[in-house]
Formats: C-alpha cells, structure tokens, sequence
C-alpha cells in the first residue's frame, strides 16, 4: 500500500518591519493558492510568518507596536482570511506565529490546520537562542528570550486526517531543528513527518564574524538530513530568507525523504515554493529494520502514540 501526500513549502522573502499585516496576509494567501494550483494537500509556512522577525530589536514591554506583533487567538481578525481561503481550497498548513495567551504568556508557536479548517496541533518553541538583554556591542540582537517564554507543551506527535493517509505528523520551530532531542522525541512517537519552521540570520546572531549565510545555510540542511535519516521520517523546512530591515535571513527551505535524501530545495531568498510527493510508507525501512522502532522490538519505548501522548485515535 502506498500512502502518498502532496506536500510544500512555502518559503517567504522578507517582511518588512513597516509592511502592513493586509499585504502580508495577500503574500501567504498567494503562496496557498499557489500551492493548491500544483495539487498541493499540506503547505509549510515559515517561523512567525505573519510578521517581521520583530526580536532583532529592543522594544518596550509596554509599547503597543510589541503587543502588535503577537495574535491572542487564531483564527483571528487579521489572520482568519488565511484560514478561510485554505478552508475552501481543502488544503491544510503549517504557520508560526506569536502567541499571546489568555493569561499574558507569550510563545513562538506553530500550529498546524487540517484541510477542514480544524487545528489539529499546536507547539511552543523550546529551544529559544540570543538572549534576554539587549548588547550594545552587537550589530544584530537575537532577543527571543526577552519576548518569549520557554515552550511548556512539550514534543506532541498526532494524526493528520484520513485524506493525508493518516500520518502522524510532528512540529518543531527554527532552533529546535538544531538539537536531536525534539526530534528523537517524536521519532520514539513513530512521527512520520516532521514540519520546521525557520527565521535564521545569515550572521552569527550571538556575535562574531565565524558564521556566514552559506555555512548556517549547509547548517541548516545537514539537521533536516541527519535528523530525518536517524528517525525514519519525511522532514520539511521552511525559511523566512532575504534582507529584513538590513539584517539577512538564510534561505535553504527543503524537504528530505526519509533517507536523508534531499528531494529539493528552494533557489532563491524570495516568495517560492517547493513541492514533492510525500509516500509515508518510505519510512518503514527505517522504522521498522534499521533503527528497530517497531512496538514489539522495545515495548517500554516505542508505545503507540495514543498511548504515549494521549492523541486522537487516526481517523477511520
């Protein structure tokens, strides 16, 4: 049996930090539409897709342009013609956004929605970079940990609906996809594809001059390889790329098949997209001979998902 996806990527230039959220919305709705033209059932959107990489600069906590930045529900106001442009289209996607709870928590989130409108998981960013004050020495701030707080979700895997063929789907955001343990975490949840979303500086961002956009971009597509390769599954990775108020973004967006292979890459650091046919049953080689995921070869580790995470049953 084959279990095939048409998946893509929708890599985003830059937004500028005076680009209003209408022109930005009209860019993802483009991209969406797209994708859907190509026959596209999934669509990956970069890290804090709807803004600017606002954390490059420091902002009063009381200013309304920081609290502008951040979306206390979605869909919402602003971002609910995205929702119901792919509602009607049936094609699902992947965003990143900031996330401002009920409770005034903030988080660099990800969602990913179904091809029915219905959110179908959300994750908070774990692994945050830079740092909490701003350094009057550095060209370029990375100040993530002033605006957000550190991810309290954990790694969840769930099922994506039984018109994908019902995979179980993870999320990670930019750095995360740095780090084995997110992904190992829903390697050992059985994820069969694992979504990124990214906005990395073509600069070493903590300082320096020893990074440059063509290692953090080799960088960039050697974790989405090794890590997709090591855990059996499909892995996409979306870049917001280009110059952003004088500060470059890598671009490298890509999707890698369950080898390690790489099925292709994005060729430019503006608006593009990237599109492969996804068959999740190229994972079971891996899963199920060459790293012995498989349920009865360790029962105390590899659990069902439901199991595991308390996820919905896969859709009948």
């Amino acid at each position: 049996m084959t279990r095939l996806l048409r998946l893509a990527g929708a890599q985003l230039g830059p937004i500028q930090r005076a680009d209003s959220r209408a022109h930005t919305m009209e860019r993802l709705i483009a991209l969406l539409e797209g994708a859907a033209k190509q026959g596209a059932e999934l669509v990956v959107f970069p890290e804090l897709a709807f803004t600017t990489f606002f954390p490059r600069w420091w902002i009063a906590e009381d200013d309304p342009e920081l609290l502008g930045y951040f979306e206390r529900e979605l869909p919402g106001p602003q971002t609910r013609p995205l929702f119901d442009k792919a509602k009607a289209l049936g094609v699902g996607f992947y965003i990143g956004y900031a996330e401002l709870t009920p409770e005034g928590k903030r988080f660099n989130s990800a969602v990913t929605v179904g091809p029915d409108g219905r959110i179908l998981g959300k994750y908070r960013k774990i692994h945050l970079p830079g740092s909490r004050e701003f350094r009057p020495q550095q060209q370029y701030q990375q100040l993530e940990k002033r605006y957000f707080e550190y991810g309290d979700l954990g790694f969840p895997a769930f099922y994506g609906p039984k018109s994908w063929n019902s995979p179980i789907l993870g999320m990670l955001v930019c750095n995360d996809r740095r780090w084995p343990e997110g992904w190992r975490v829903l390697g050992l949840q059985g994820a069969e594809l694992v979504m990124v979303g990214y906005n990395s500086a073509a600069y070493d961002p903590n300082g320096g001059d020893s990074e440059n956009l063509e290692i953090r971009t080799f960088h960039s597509t050697l974790v989405a390889q090794a890590n997709a390769y090591m855990n059996a599954c499909w892995a996409v990775a979306v870049a917001k790329a280009g110059v952003e108020d004088g500060a470059g973004l890598i671009g490298g967006s890509c999707i890698v098949d369950p080898n390690g292979k790489l099925v292709t890459q994005a060729k430019t650091l503006g608006d593009e997209l990237i599109l492969a046919d996804v068959d999740f049953d190229a994972c079971r080689q891996g899963k199920e001979k060459i790293f012995n995921f498989a349920a009865h070869r360790r029962p105390q580790w590899y659990k069902p998902i439901v199991e595991r995470v308390g996820a919905v049953e896969p859709p009948v």
